[in-house]
């Protein structure tokens, strides 16, 4: 029942996530040369490495709902055996590399403030702020649930279907996170 409702839950966040796509696109459509003038200025080779950050913690995600599948939610071997580790230890890796994508985030917010791109200076910076800035606040929410799904793991006596459920409904949300950043870095930063 918890993952109907979540795929449900996230079909309609992909709805508003449309409507962030089409106000792009018809603000793009109808301010000609600003685009190609402000686009100018995204740095492709940093926003790529931070999309590359992000689409690995999909991979680390993944890792923490097999070991969660088969009930396992810390490691059992020493502490760089990969193969060895349970769902807390990836967990954990995603909860970072989603924090490094954050903060990829936030530098690249103040190297575009230095080049005057701001959320009121023109149509172009409203548009790149509410996209990128709502999915921030998204993958803040992914972080916030990772540390809730972690200490639920400590905190539960014995770790069963139930804790695992919650983790796989959580990697639901956070490669669907992933999927929508995918989509706004092409648009925003390849389709220029």
């Amino acid at each position: 029942m918890v993952s109907v409702g979540t795929v449900v839950w996230l079909s309609s966040e992909l709805m508003f996530f449309a409507g962030l796509f089409a106000m792009y696109f018809t603000l793009r459509s109808t301010t000609g040369g600003l685009w190609a003038e402000e686009t100018a200025k995204l740095n492709f080779p940093f926003a790529l490495v931070n999309t590359l950050v992000l689409v690995s913690s999909s991979f680390s995600c993944q890792m923490g709902v097999f070991a969660a599948e088969n009930l396992q939610p810390r490691r059992i071997g020493r502490r760089f055996q990969f193969s060895r580790w349970g769902m807390t230890e990836w967990f954990l890796l995603t909860f970072i590399l989603g924090s490094i994508f954050v903060a990829g985030q936030s530098t690249e917010y103040a190297m575009l403030t230095s080049e005057h791109i701001t959320l009121n200076a023109n149509a172009y910076g409203s548009a790149f702020y509410i996209t990128t800035g709502f999915h921030g606040l998204h993958v803040i929410g992914g972080l916030i649930a990772f540390l809730l799904i972690i200490g639920r793991a400590y905190a539960a006596k014995k770790f069963g279907h139930f804790e695992a459920t919650s983790a796989i409904v959580t990697s639901y949300y956070w490669h669907f996170v992933d999927v929508v950043w995918i989509g706004l870095f092409l648009v925003i930063y390849v389709l220029k």
